[in-house]
Formats: C-alpha cells, sequence, structure tokens
C-alpha cells in the first residue's frame, strides 16, 4: 500500500529472524517457487515481521517480494471505513479480494514473469493496478489479517496475539481512530482470525519466540 509507513521494533526482528531461520532449509529444499503468509490480528506486527523475513532471505541470497493483504481491499481504506459504519455486516474476509491475490500466488509458483495486481493509493483514497516483474524471486510473503486461509501458500506464520494484547502497537500506528466502533470491528476480525490459527504451521509467541503447530490441523 503506497503511503504505508513500518514502524520495525526490536520484537519485530526477533520473530522475523526466527521465524526466517525455520523456513530457510524448507525454501533451499524447495525445487520451485516457495509461498509464505504472515497473518494475524490488526497491529500485530504482520507487515513488519514480513518485511524481517525478507532482509534476512536476502542475507541468504534468496530474493523475495511482499504482497500485502491491505492492496486487496475491495474498497480503498476511507472508504471501507465508512462503508463498515453503514453496515458492520461487512465486517470480514468479504472486504478482501482474497481470490485475486491466491490467483497472484498461484501465477507466482507456475512462474510467471509478472502479475497484475492492485495497489492502494492511501492518501487519495483509490486503488489502482500496477503489473511488476516477479521473474528474479524465489520466495513470495503474503501478509494479512486473512492470508492463513489462502491456498497456494507453502508455510504459514500465524501472530499469535488478540487485538487486546495489540493495542500499544495500533496506538503508536496510528492508522484508525481508536473507538468503541474500531473494538466492535475487532472483536468481529478476532472470532474469524483465531479460528485460522490451528491451519498454521508456526506460532509467533506473545514474547515474539516462534514455534511450531505440533497438531496442526486439530
Amino acid at each position: 500500500m503506497r503511503g504505508d509507513v513500518l514502524i520495525i521494533q526490536e520484537w519485530h526482528r526477533k520473530a522475523g529472524l526466527k521465524a526466517a531461520q525455520l523456513i530457510i532449509p524448507q525454501i533451499e529444499q524447495s525445487a520451485g517457487k516457495f509461498t509464505i503468509t504472515v497473518a494475524g490480528e490488526s497491529g500485530s506486527g504482520k507487515s513488519e515481521i514480513a518485511e524481517v523475513i525478507a532482509e534476512a532471505l536476502i542475507e541468504k541470497d534468496i530474493n523475495s517480494i511482499v504482497l500485502q493483504q491491505d492492496d486487496y481491499f475491495v474498497h480503498p481504506p476511507k472508504t471501507n471505513e465508512n462503508t463498515r459504519r453503514k453496515d458492520i455486516d461487512w465486517v470480514g474476509a468479504n472486504e478482501v479480494h482474497l481470490d485475486i491475490m491466491d490467483q497472484n500466488l498461484n501465477d507466482f509458483k507456475e512462474g510467471k514473469a509478472q502479475i497484475a495486481k492492485p495497489l492502494v493509493i492511501f492518501e487519495e483514497d483509490r486503488i489502482i493496478e500496477e503489473t511488476i516483474n516477479i521473474d528474479e524471486f524465489k520466495v513470495a510473503i503474503a501478509e494479512g489479517t486473512f492470508t492463513t486461509t489462502l491456498n497456494h501458500v507453502d508455510c504459514r506464520v500465524f501472530i499469535d496475539q488478540t487485538y487486546h494484547e495489540t493495542k500499544k502497537a495500533r496506538l503508536l500506528r496510528a492508522r484508525e481512530e481508536q473507538d468503541d466502533f474500531l473494538e466492535t470491528v475487532l472483536k468481529i476480525e478476532h472470532k474469524v482470525i483465531s479460528s485460522h490459527k490451528r491451519i498454521a504451521d508456526f506460532f509467533v509467541t506473545g514474547d515474539y519466540d516462534v514455534v511450531k503447530n505440533e497438531i496442526k490441523g486439530a
């Protein structure tokens, strides 16, 4: 999303580096392109951890691209906020073109040279389309609240923190108005996103360690 600013803290770096350490052997054993998702609730550090993973991969001469779920929303940010306030039932995975994001990952894995994807211009509250070259990348990292549910994924990372635990980070980011309506939105999202945890491969814990999901799918 154009206009987004990442504030990478030490704990993001800790989790991202540990996740990369665990995932790199899988990437190195993969003959083709490799896809990763980084998911979690609002303010959990998805974008930051994904960026740290990408930086760690570069250190191993593994080129990667990060795809942000924020670019795939049906409406741009301000319009989406207004739509939510008019109809609270709009909140959820239906707000996002997950099908397009999944197709982009599929095209990446199939070795296509380019993908066409949406791009949000935050300050202008509009969405355009961009075509990006993906030939040079071995790994695609898709980050966002609902990305665990995408199909064309080799490794899923889930940040195991609730919206109550991420409040400080959300205040620091200052992207949304922190009011009762936002709390309602986050509560709805929590119910949806928490159910995705069971299909993740790795969890980022409350102290930003990364552990393997030993009971995946249970």
